[in-house]
């Protein structure tokens, strides 16, 4: 049975939280997406001039990761006062930064203006968005894990994660609209710059839905324990006893989720990268496929994966976090060499397929993380404890995908490297989730963070399933 604080929620209440996660997590997608999108297409042209174009396309993505190389620090910094402070205050924030550091780079010279100084303000405008995205993931899925209900949670949860292709579909279709209403020339002139400027109406139209949400209520009641605590300290001789900071009690009482957490992250993140950026480059320059085709393809492809991420979250409410989970790594992971030989073809069909069986297969992994990283960890120290997990991994996995399946494939000449690439980072993740406890039967509330571990019912509960 459900505690009070989370018993389901009147159901206008919980959609209103849900649309105001899904529409800020959109628009931060929107914004990150649209930096890795334009780094494949005209940025190694603007701000690598000079470069053989790979070897430029190279160090366009390397700014790329940059902005993956500032989440860690956005979720220590964000994890720290959302467990604090609450996770409304830092998801305004959050958006704030992300939407003018996107509004900024439409706005920034170029190398023909400015010479060396346009990459380095591009790399320092990355950081910032890398910085953003590092604090939204872990308050987005948070506010809706704890305002949910818990027999739905893998759902409820899951649709803030379609913000990832809901804000993939907007700045490839952007992109895509672009690419076909203007000429090369235009395009890489000023028409760029479009989608970049467009991002400071979808902030403001963000933040008025954020602004009207109100603060978890499972962290609402944290708090109020943890004044409590430290009330009745003041009035006693133990000084000894003080509130630890929150990244603190993450690796003291949650160290082995923090682990479980960036393994599961491994195959998800790479093969969304090279699923959805990387193919802009290997489908334009292997396969012979025009630019404008292959954004079709990614563009249909993330309608289909917006689709299907709340069918895997209910799915998990049904059978478990980790069996979906694991048909996600597993199918990717077989999908590899079929993804790249239907690229290969050069066939439009062929291409919507490879890409999309891809997302489904990947959405098998996204869909139930919202709810699965959250359960790991007890309210206090959830924000931290999800965002380190989820955005430590994306240094080592997302940040340097698309350079590495470039890498290789600029080594290679072939795409069977960059398979076996996404393939042994599906059999990490195998591994990662294989050794983790199922949590779709824990009660947010009731975990003790003293012992970082689900209560009884849960473990009960926990043996009898998938």
């Amino acid at each position: 049975m459900a505690s009070a604080t989370t018993a389901p929620p009147p159901p206008g209440n919980l959609k209103r939280i849900v649309a105001a996660s899904l529409i800020g997590t959109t628009i931060e997608w929107y914004d990150f997406f649209l930096y890795g999108s334009a780094a494949a297409l005209v940025f190694n042209k603007l701000f690598f001039p000079g470069s053989d174009p790979l070897v430029g396309t190279l160090l366009s993505f390397l700014t790329y990761a940059v902005g993956f190389a500032a989440r860690p620090l956005g979720a220590l910094v964000f994890g720290h006062y959302g467990d604090r402070l609450g996770r409304k205050k830092l998801l305004v924030l959050s958006l704030l930064l992300m939407g003018g550091a996107t509004f900024a780079i439409g706005l920034l010279p170029t190398h023909a203006t400015i010479g060396s100084a346009a990459p380095v303000l591009l790399t320092v405008l990355r950081l910032v968005q890398g910085f953003a995205l590092g604090g939204e993931w872990g308050g987005a899925v948070l506010l809706v894990s704890e305002h949910g209900d818990e027999r739905r949670r893998g759902f409820w949860a899951s649709w803030p994660q379609t913000g990832a292709p809901a804000g993939q579909l907007l700045a490839t279709g952007v992109l895509s609209l672009l690419t076909a209403l203007l000429s090369e020339s235009a395009f890489v002139s000023w028409g760029w710059r479009i989608p970049f400027l467009l991002s400071g109406v979808l902030v403001i139209v963000g933040l008025w839905i954020r602004l009207s949400v109100d603060e978890s209520p499972v962290f609402k009641q944290a708090l109020a324990q943890a004044e409590a605590r430290k009330v009745a300290r003041a009035g006693s001789a133990d000084t000894t006893a003080a509130e630890k900071l929150p990244l603190v009690s993450v690796l003291r009482h949650h160290w082995r989720d923090v682990l479980v957490a960036m393994g599961a992250r491994m195959a998800e993140n790479i093969s969304y990268y090279v699923i959805t950026a990387f193919i802009l480059v290997y489908a334009t320059t292997s396969a012979g496929v025009s630019k404008q085709t292959a954004l079709n393809a990614v563009l249909i492809a993330s309608a289909v994966h917006f689709a299907v991420i709340p069918g895997w979250g209910a799915l998990s409410d049904r059978i478990g976090r980790r069996p979906v989970y694991l048909i996600g790594a597993v199918g990717v992971g077989l999908w590899m060499f079929p993804f790249f030989r239907l690229i290969d073809t050069g066939g439009f069909g062929n291409l919507i397929l490879a890409v999309t069986v891809g997302l489904v297969l990947h959405g098998a992994m996204y869909a139930p993380q919202a709810a699965f990283f959250s359960e790991m960890f007890a309210t206090r120290m959830r924000y931290s404890g999800a965002s380190i997990g989820a955005q430590f991994a994306s240094v080592a996995a997302g940040a340097p995908a698309p350079l590495i399946a470039t890498a290789l494939l600029n080594d290679y000449g072939s795409s069977t490297p960059i398979a076996l690439y996404v393939i042994a980072a599906a059999v990490l993740t195998v591994i990662a989730v294989g050794a983790a406890k199922e949590t779709r039967h824990r009660d947010l509330a009731d975990v003790d963070p003293s012992e970082g571990a689900e209560p009884p019912a849960a473990r009960a509960a926990d043996a009898h399933s998938v």
